[in-house]
């Protein structure tokens, strides 16, 4: 897979993450803005890697 694909399916759930956490907060202040945009980051990344594990079987 491209690297640019990687990029892209990482960049689309980062997005749908960190909106669903916008959503799901109520206050938002910068702490909890960087908080939730580097938990929203892992997310993607673990979600990406398990991906592509599922798709090599």
């Amino acid at each position: 897979m491209s690297r640019l694909i990687r990029g892209a399916e990482f960049a689309a759930w980062w997005l749908g993450l960190t909106a669903l956490w916008l959503v799901l907060v109520t206050s938002v202040d910068l702490l909890t803005s960087v908080v939730g945009v580097c938990c929203a980051a892992a997310g993607a990344w673990a979600a990406t890697a398990a991906r592509r594990a599922a798709g090599s079987r």
